[in-house]
């Protein structure tokens, strides 16, 4: 066994899980190019040459009951990976987030005898703290992306490494602005909004309607207005039908898996909640977050929930530095009122542009992935060497 090359499993179950986890295979490869990548995950993994057992498409869900139509092909693409563990052997498992579903994974794996290390951590923080217990019994190694995480698993003795948010290197755009503005016929002297509705369809179908909604209140208070829409990979025409009609007061243009572009050409973003309120943040990019469930599941979360604010640049500033609309304020009326000061009033634009800079310096230096793959790499070791492994 000691002589074969390092066979690593890894399992992520929606788009910026795959974004890590590809990054986290090319970082495994430079410090082994041997090391063999098998799993579940999406097209940037399997672009990194990962050999995938399942695709994660069409689970990536938020909320409680909106998970419930996924939960048989949940239940099969786990078979799946249990069944690469058994037949394969892999040295080590990577959970990638993704906690409702690879949650379920770390019993089997470690009745098979596969060590796990588990990279981004569950929301402990804000709900369903008892997932602690679970970490706790089967989790070897848990890799953190934010800095105030670390602390929660030290005090519960779970073997902990803080490495760093991978956006911190990952989000950086393709083109500079002005070929992203030129190439959507836009006119860079005029004002840009950014919109991203998420990378779920039921985040689309729920916050693109409002968005769009905004956009001609905001057009209507902010002359020559030009809106960038982020459409993430693998969601269907229908979910963008809002951007079908024209939008009075504003020019629109829809760019593909161009998050980071988007971004950088924006000069204000209306953002779903989630991973890419961090890549505004990394571009410092004035922003309001957005963020909406099914009514049930909102009542049920809320019975939960333990934190005072949803978007990750305000918990990790430990302060709402930026807006925040939830639920019922999410309307078209609210986001106009929110964006048109960060479109108009520079010095507010700036204050949370200063405030957006503190949260980058948090998020730690560039080199998570290699932080990461590094750990990893001890674990294996330390399997193959017969010892425990021990974070740094």
């Amino acid at each position: 066994m000691n002589g074969r090359a390092p066979r690593v499993l890894v399992s992520c179950g929606e788009a910026s899980g795959d974004l890590y986890a590809a990054a986290l295979a090319d970082a495994l490869k430079a410090i082994d190019p041997a090391t063999g990548i098998l799993g579940l995950g999406g097209p940037r993994l399997r672009a990194a040459g990962a050999d995938l057992v399942g695709d994660y498409e069409g689970m990536a869900v938020t909320g409680l009951t909106e998970a419930l139509p996924v939960i048989r092909r949940a239940w099969r693409l786990r078979a799946a990976l249990c069944d690469a563990a058994r037949t394969r052997r892999p040295d080590v498992l990577v959970a990638v987030d993704s906690p409702d579903f690879n949650f379920r994974l770390l019993r089997p794996m470690r009745d098979l005898g596969v060590p796990i290390v588990y990279y981004v951590s569950p929301q402990l923080w804000a709900w369903r703290a008892g997932r602690l217990d679970t970490i706790r019994r089967y989790v070897d190694l848990m890799l953190v992306i934010f800095p105030f995480e670390r602390a929660i698993y030290e005090r519960a003795g779970v073997p902990v490494e803080f490495v760093g948010h991978p956006l911190v290197e990952l989000a950086r755009p393709a083109r500079p602005r002005e070929a992203v503005l030129a190439a959507a016929g836009f006119d860079p002297a005029r004002p840009v909004l950014a919109l991203l509705p998420g990378s779920r369809p039921n985040e689309v179908r729920r916050l693109l309607p409002a968005m769009v909604g905004s956009v001609a209140r905001v057009g209507a208070r902010v002359p020559g207005l030009q809106v960038l829409v982020a459409r993430a990979p693998g969601l269907n025409d229908a979910l963008f039908a809002p951007l079908a009609a024209p939008v009075a007061g504003a020019a629109v243009h829809v760019l593909d898996r161009a998050a980071d572009d988007v971004l950088a050409a924006a000069d204000a973003v209306v953002t779903a909640s989630g991973t890419a309120t961090v890549q505004a943040a990394l571009h410092g990019t004035p922003m309001v977050i957005v963020y909406r469930l099914s009514p049930l599941t909102y009542r049920l979360a809320r019975s939960l929930v333990r934190v005072r604010t949803y978007g990750m640049v305000n918990l990790v500033a430990g302060r709402r530095v930026v807006p925040e609309l939830i639920q019922h304020d999410v309307t078209p009326d609210r986001i106009a009122a929110e964006v048109v000061p960060l479109l108009v009033d520079r010095a507010r634009a700036d204050a949370m542009r200063r405030e957006l800079a503190g949260v980058r310096a948090a998020l730690g230096a560039p080199g998570a992935s290699r932080r990461a793959a590094e750990a990893v790499r001890r674990v294996i070791d330390a399997r193959r060497a017969g010892r425990p492994s021990e974070p740094h």
